[in-house]
């Protein structure tokens, strides 16, 4: 059996060792079995870019952030495109995989990485997928692997801001990963105890910002933390189009500056923001992250094994299991208005920005 494997998409934590995981259980319990490494996510697959991995090359990767295979981000969009021969990339994927003569192909990704392996699956490959993102944003699963890493992150890059805000008596606007889902910032934000978090979920209007610092002032808290998504928007932009939301905060501006600088004007305090950025993406998996990702990774052998393809590794109520990819791919998980930790967040004072207040069941 020869068994492909690739990563596709940003890096994260944890995705060594899934690879790992992955591999022992296939070298421990599928005789004869041969592991091709594709280089560089699809575009390997693509260019026909890989080759043959030893037993050896997953020794002393469980604790690696990043990823030994390369990766990149192929737009699922182009996939059916054709260029100027007549061939997409879909067809030179399902060229090479033949050429390769792989018997399987096992991709670690996240939402984009998906919609791409339900197409391969959908066109005579067979596919098993792996959830990876720090967004935790993959339909069907509770959780992903390299969410709680980034989680951990975030909290400390939090906790940190803290002591400066406090000795400084400012109010500090971290801004953290996640275009369309909040889920890293509701959690860091709620860890690090912040005073308000703002999600792309949660319209905010800034003027209920502007209420909440100046409420904290009157009561006697010289600082505020603000967790905001990257993706957050006001009540104002969630009804206007890119472009509209682009001009009305000042071109290049992003939100989070234009935010803290209404705050600054409004409130009369001073201000400044932090973006801890790709640091959210890299260094080593946390020993969670490394549980699960070796959980994950043996599961996806043992689905090798039984011959599950065209289905996608999933922790449902804190048990390993799959998903069919045609069922979760293009489908984003996002946080419900009703979510446990909504809930705890607004009982205990955090604001949303968005005038809604904690009610009792």
């Amino acid at each position: 059996m020869k068994i492909g494997i690739l990563t596709s998409g940003g890096d994260c934590p944890g995705l060594n060792a899934v690879i790992r995981g992955f591999a022992k259980y296939v070298y421990n319990q599928i005789p004869k079995a041969e592991i091709i490494g594709i280089s560089d996510g699809y575009g390997g697959l693509i260019n026909g870019e890989a080759h043959t991995l030893k037993e050896s090359d997953f020794s002393g990767i469980l604790n690696v952030g990043g990823t030994i295979l390369g990766t990149s981000r192929q737009p699922y969009k182009l996939m059916t495109q054709e260029d100027q021969n007549g061939q997409s990339k879909l067809d030179l994927m399902k060229k090479n995989y033949k050429k390769l003569g792989l018997d399987l192909l096992v991709t670690l990704g996240g939402a984009g990485t998906h919609k791409t392996a339900a197409l391969l699956s959908q066109n005579g490959c067979n596919v098993i997928g792996l959830p990876k993102t720090i967004d935790n944003d993959i339909w069907g699963t509770d959780v992903t692997f390299g969410f709680h890493t980034a989680v951990d992150i975030d909290t400390e890059c939090i906790d940190r801001i803290h002591t400066t805000a406090a000795s400084h008596g400012r109010t500090m606007l971290v801004e953290i990963m996640g275009n369309k889902v909040g889920w890293l910032t509701l959690y860091a934000g709620i860890a690090g105890g912040a005073d308000i978090i703002l999600l792309p979920e949660f319209p905010f209007d800034p003027d209920d910002v502007v209420k909440t610092v100046r409420k904290r002032i009157d009561n006697g808290k010289a600082f505020n933390i603000i967790a905001i998504a990257e993706g957050a928007i006001t009540k104002a932009e969630s009804k206007m189009k890119k472009q509209e939301k682009l001009e009305k905060r000042g071109g290049d501006v992003t939100l989070t500056s234009a935010l803290a600088r209404y705050i600054e004007k409004e409130a009369g305090v001073e201000t400044r923001t932090v973006v801890p950025g790709h640091l959210q993406r890299g260094g080593n998996p946390s020993p969670y992250d490394r549980l699960l990702s070796t959980e994950m990774g043996s599961f996806a052998g043992k689905l090798v094994e039984e011959g599950k393809f065209g289905t996608t590794v999933a922790v449902v109520n804190n048990k390993i299991t799959s998903n069919y990819l045609i069922d979760i791919a293009g489908k984003t998980k996002y946080i419900p208005k009703d979510h446990q930790m909504i809930g705890v967040a607004r009982s205990i004072g955090i604001s949303f920005g968005d005038g809604e207040k904690y009610e009792k069941n």
